[in-house]
């Protein structure tokens, strides 16, 4: 798996909005694209960290640099005070409690 932990901070007032777009924009189908979380600080709730996971770092750089991506990009940057602060790179482990 590949992927990317993202630093966000979102425009005073528009936290709600930008949880929103982000949610629906995340159910759209992306080729290789296994899935998405999205944390709120409880120290700061305009501070966002946003982990987005891909089964191979070539379905992410595809991903990426696709013309659907950058529009996606667009909506979301209008509820940030500014750019995201990316942190890509491939996931070491994973583990998941089994019911």
């Amino acid at each position: 798996m590949y992927g990317t932990v993202a630093r966000l901070r979102a425009k005073a007032g528009h936290e709600a909005e930008f949880e929103k777009l982000l949610e629906r924009l995340e159910s759209e189908p992306v080729a290789g694209f296994i899935g998405s979380y999205l944390y709120r600080l409880d120290e700061d709730p305009r501070e966002f960290y946003f982990v987005v996971l891909f089964e191979s770092r070539d379905a992410y750089i595809a991903n990426a640099h696709s013309p659907e991506q950058h529009a996606r990009y667009l909506q979301m940057i209008e509820f940030l005070e500014g750019e995201p602060e990316w942190h890509d790179g491939s996931v070491a482990f994973a583990v998941r409690q089994q019911p």
